[in-house]
């Protein structure tokens, strides 16, 4: 018949059983008492499985239409909506933002223009020269000259009331053109200030060699300053001005 084991476990299911009893440290090794079997025994510390916690803000519920990512664990995590300023290409409109060129008119350019022009038909009734010739009388002798001989304008001079008169002729056109609504005006612009350069020069030649004296010349001629001072402003004013954004 066997002796009942007679170890004292009080120690361990009292410990148990009351959590505020201190617990004894364990031996050391080196100190155990030999044949002590419950310092033999040998402790394992298994780790508890981390459980997965949800991402989730106080106060907040998660959305029935959030995507799970395909999970199948149960759980679910909360994600903010998302800043539309972060994606800016998904809040694109269909039109453009960016700002476009106007088209309209260049009043200006074109008012000066066709004065330009009005000035060279009234040099046409005025004499260019004191008691000499008209503008119309010039243009008829030029256009003579030119049906037998082109060269004769160059050095009879007749090319300098033909460059006047057919320039205020174009630059008039031009002006008709500028009233056109279009985003930008320069190319007219520049084809005008090409023509009153042409008249400039028909009138500062024979101003040149007069001694720029005016008293030698007549209305017409006054009036053909005129075309070439005007012309010449308002195709600067349409060469340099460009496009008006809105």
């Amino acid at each position: 018949m066997t002796e009942p084991d007679r170890r004292d476990t009080t120690g361990a299911t009292s410990s148990a059983a009351d959590p505020t009893r201190p617990v004894e440290p364990a031996a050391d090794p080196a100190t155990r008492a030999p044949g002590d079997p419950v310092s033999d025994q040998t402790t394992a510390v298994h780790p508890l499985p981390q459980q997965p916690r949800d991402e989730t803000l106080p106060g907040t519920t998660r959305s029935p239409f959030a995507d799970d990512g395909g999970t199948t664990s149960g759980r679910t995590t909360w994600h903010p909506e998302p800043d539309p300023r972060d994606h800016p290409d998904e809040t694109r409109p269909e039109w453009s933002t960016n700002p476009v060129a106007v088209r309209r008119p260049d009043s200006v350019a074109a008012f000066l223009l066709l004065l330009s022009g009005i000035a060279a038909g009234v040099s046409l009734l005025l004499p260019w020269t004191p008691d000499g010739p008209t503008g119309l009388d010039l243009l008829r002798d030029g256009l003579d000259t030119l049906g037998q001989d082109w060269t004769q304008v160059f050095s009879n001079g007749l090319w300098q009331p033909l460059g006047v008169l057919f320039g205020g002729g174009v630059l008039f056109v031009l002006g008709l053109l500028l009233l056109v609504p279009a985003k930008a005006h320069r190319f007219l612009g520049v084809l005008a200030l090409l023509v009153a350069l042409a008249v400039v020069a028909a009138v500062l030649v024979p101003l040149a060699e007069a001694g720029w004296d005016l008293a030698a010349f007549g209305a017409g001629f006054y009036a053909a300053l005129a075309v070439a001072g005007l012309g010449l402003l308002g195709a600067l004013k349409a060469a340099l001005t460009g496009k008006k954004l809105a």
